[in-house]
């Protein structure tokens, strides 16, 4: 049985309050509705039923409103019909239905998002580096992807952009974009409302209202919601639940039309998430290495050493853990933007400008055991940013179409790090064979606290263009070019704040008891600056040898940014990160038939990256300890294909089916990090030729959708609907070091609706179930030097029910 605090249970009655004078007085007022569509693939497939929904599918992946057939760029579009009928409202759910997307999370901070297999490694975020895949709500770029994981509110529509798109999105877009747009206010009254309520205390209530405030001049629109859920995992040492999960997000808009010809848009919006996690669950163990020699210090030995501490059950699924210290996944994200569009004849002018928080405070257990070891592990971060974007636009028939612009980015970021040690942290870390006693790693780490400092800042000018020549109605070249000017600097501290005063000791406590300190979290004073000038660009030749369909092939150069190595560095590694260079080549295929009742789009690419930006995660010498930072290799090369087929062939029957392929490897990697089980060979291996972490070689998504009439009722039409998806992930692995016990088995995620609905939107009630058939997979997998592995685990079968209205 479900339990409710009186909070909870007051926003649940405040949200059936909103809800029902949506509610029909009797089965009378009941009626039918349209289809909804469902996925790119499904918006895809409205436009496809030319009949009865003539309209395109509007992007702006290239800084103008065109169709998305005729953009030669691969990419998808998830609209607003999709996100309903899905019931996607984050972003992690929203991978389900592009393959080419993959999102996980350690927590929000330290998530990554790759396409085609690339943008971020799988590895702790360090705050002196930035993604490859851009973020970009409403034309504003999110510097940290953390801004990324709040619920997704009251949205037109997602576009993912495939590829390299550093022309127009600017900097860190070599692996791609995504390109999120909400709904505008409207000078007509408008409000939708819903309320779903499931297993696991979850409930989630949104609402969005618009209207006029002065006709024809003023138009305003509010939107927000609220997530609550009880957590899937539960802590056997502190006897609760983990992995709750409660988020509240508000946005509001003016819209401003003082002439036909200016339209200005001011948005403010604040989110708040709050996460009982990261609790760790122990997956695997292994206490020899792959030639059958005892690891030694290993998690057992380890464990033994407490007579009151049971090694752990090994029953990855039983979703239960032991960590005894606090843990938390908290944040705040907050924006103003304004945007100004002016129509000047022959041209759109728009200025774009905007300023954001995000706050981060996390908790972490730093060993996942009921033993007081390493009681905190966290890095906090207060984010501000400030971006300024103006563009000018054509807006002819003529031959030529351009889009010029410049851009400003401001960010500085403030780290504030802990790292703390219990009263079991010596036993549990000193080898049988160390040279110090037991005594001097009492006095080192017993007690003992270091707190770190950060601050890179980021400073980006850019001037760019991008030209389309229509050489005939059919055939068109694209060029574009950027330049980027930018300057970071930064600085890493790194202090003693708490523990045993040496100075008190005996030397020969004091003194090894300090060498350990060093070891463990050395006292780090590190500042640096540089600044970079880079070129990208793209030409694309596109050919419409019929009326619907494009064949185009690209050659794009983008750049990531250089980044700063903010932490506790070896002696030799340098703290600035240089810059990653693309180089990518694409052809693609975008063609509708049957009068538009089939799409299908395929893409093949080819990318090489210089100077890749990887994690390394090596072992200090002679110690137990582990350090992680970022340094460049030489190569990796990313190759593949994507195929999109979305058909309607029907009014009430519409289903879509995309598949991609990633060969994603490292070209030029002989000197990378060992895994755990080959550590007593050597410190380091050749992975050149391996897969990157985090990236499943293939990967596809099926879904349909179908409905029925069942009659008038009360002057209106009611029908019964059904939506199905399913997504499936082929093996992969998440350790920087290739550990084979990192390796996550395929999984496949099935999800289904079922409802029936009025065609004026008046009432629409359904079930749903996400992970239809209880798949137990994993998220991620984390190999230890001591033998034992953690993991993330994905979320079970959830079921519930959805009430929504729209007026």
């Amino acid at each position: 049985m479900n339990r409710f605090s009186p909070d909870h249970r007051l926003k649940l009655l405040l949200g059936a309050a909103f809800l029902l004078p949506a509610i029909p007085a009797s089965a009378a007022e009941l009626g039918t509705a349209a289809d909804a569509a469902t996925a790119e693939a499904v918006d895809a497939a409205a436009e496809a039923a030319g009949e009865y929904d003539g309209g395109a599918i509007i992007v702006s992946a290239r800084r103008r409103d065109e169709s998305a057939q005729d953009v030669p760029i691969a990419l998808s579009v998830v609209g607003s019909e999709t996100l309903e009928a899905t019931g996607n409202y984050t972003l992690t759910q929203v991978q389900q239905i592009v393959p080419s997307l993959q999102v996980f999370s350690f927590n929000p901070r330290n998530t990554n998002i790759n396409i085609r297999g690339l943008g971020s490694n799988v590895a702790l975020t360090n705050d002196g580096l930035e993604n490859g895949v851009g973020f970009y709500v409403d034309n504003v770029y999110y510097g940290r992807v953390g801004q990324s994981q709040f619920d997704l509110v009251d949205l037109q529509q997602i576009e993912v952009l495939r590829g390299p798109q550093g022309t127009l999105f600017g900097k860190n877009t070599t692996s791609g974009a995504i390109n999120i747009t909400s709904k505008k206010p409207s000078f007509d009254p408008e409000f939708s409302g819903e309320a779903s309520v499931g297993d696991y205390g979850y409930y989630q209530l949104r609402a969005s209202a618009s209207g006029g405030l002065i006709d024809d001049l003023l138009a305003v629109r509010l939107s927000g919601s609220v997530t609550e859920r009880r957590g899937f995992l539960y802590n056997d040492t502190q006897n609760e639940r983990a992995q709750d999960y409660s988020n509240w997000s508000v946005r509001g808009q003016l819209l401003f039309t003082p002439t036909a010809d200016l339209e200005v848009r001011i948005i403010g919006d604040f989110s708040r998430q709050k996460q009982n996690h990261v609790l760790n669950v122990f997956a695997d163990y292994f206490g020899t290495y792959e030639n059958g020699a005892v690891i030694g210090n290993n998690f057992a030995q380890r464990a033994a050493r407490f007579p009151g501490y049971v090694f752990p059950t090994i029953d990855p699924f039983a979703r239960r853990g032991e960590a005894d210290s606090h843990y938390q996944s908290n944040m705040d994200g907050y924006g103003v933007s304004g945007q100004v569009d002016w129509d000047v004849g022959s041209a759109k002018l728009t200025s774009i400008t905007a300023y954001r928080w995000w706050d981060w405070n996390p908790a972490n257990d730093g060993d996942s055991t009921s033993l007081p070891v390493i009681t905190k592990a966290q890095q906090s971060n207060r984010q501000r940013q400030f971006s300024q974007e103006i563009r000018l636009a054509s807006d002819s028939d003529g031959p030529i179409d351009y889009v010029v612009g410049a851009y400003y980015f401001w960010q500085v970021i403030r780290g504030k790090g802990a790292t703390a040690y219990g009263p079991a942290a010596a036993l549990w870390n000193r080898p049988a064979a160390s040279p110090f006693s037991l005594a001097a790693w009492e006095a080192a780490v017993n007690g003992f606290e270091a707190n770190s400092t950060s601050d890179p800042r980021t400073k980006s000018y850019a001037v760019f263009g991008q030209l389309d020549w229509k050489f005939t109605d059919r055939l068109t070249l694209t060029a574009g070019l950027r330049y980027t000017h930018e300057k970071k600097s930064g600085s890493f501290h790194q202090f003693h704040v708490a523990g045993v005063d040496l100075s008190t000791l005996p030397p020969e406590i004091a003194g090894p008891a300090a060498i350990l300190r060093g070891q463990f979290n050395p006292i780090t004073d590190i500042s640096t600056s540089f600044t970079d000038n880079s070129v990208s660009g793209l030409a694309t030749l596109s050919w419409q040898f019929a009326d619907d369909a494009l064949a185009y092939a690209t050659y794009s150069r983008g750049n990531k940014s250089g980044g700063l190595n903010l932490t506790a560095l070896p002696l030799g590694v340098q703290p600035d990160v240089a810059p990653e260079k693309v180089d990518s080549y694409e052809a693609g295929l975008k063609t509708q038939w049957l009068d538009r009742k089939v799409t299908f789009n395929l893409a093949g690419y080819w990318t090489e990256i210089s100077d890749y930006q990887t994690a390394i995660t090596e072992q200090v010498g002679t110690t137990v300890n582990f350090r992680q930072y970022i340094a460049n290799i030489p190569g990796v090369r990313s190759r593949g294909f994507e195929a999109d087929l979305t058909a309607a062939p029907t009014e009430r029957l519409s289903f879509y089916a995309s598949a991609a392929y990633a060969d994603t490897t490292y070209s030029d990697y002989p000197n990378a990090p060992q895994a755990p089980e080959r550590l007593n060979l050597d410190g380091k291996q050749n992975l050149t030729g391996v897969q990157l972490p985090g990236v499943p070689k293939f990967t596809y998504t099926l879904g349909g959708d179908a409905s029925a009439p069942l009659g008038g009722l009360g002057g209106r039409d009611l029908s019964i609907y059904a939506h199905a998806d399913y997504s499936h992930r082929s093996t992969f692995n998440t350790s920087s070091s290739d550990s084979r016990y990192a390796d996550v088995p395929a999984f496949g995620i099935a999800n289904a609706r079922f409802g029936i609905r009025t065609d004026d939107g008046l009432f629409d009630l359904s079930i749903w179930a996400r992970n239809l058939f209880d798949k137990d997979y994993f998220q991620t997998l984390s190999a230890q030097n001591t033998g034992i592995v953690t993991a993330l685990i994905g979320e079970p079968r959830t079921i519930g029910a959805t009430l929504r209205t729209k007026l």
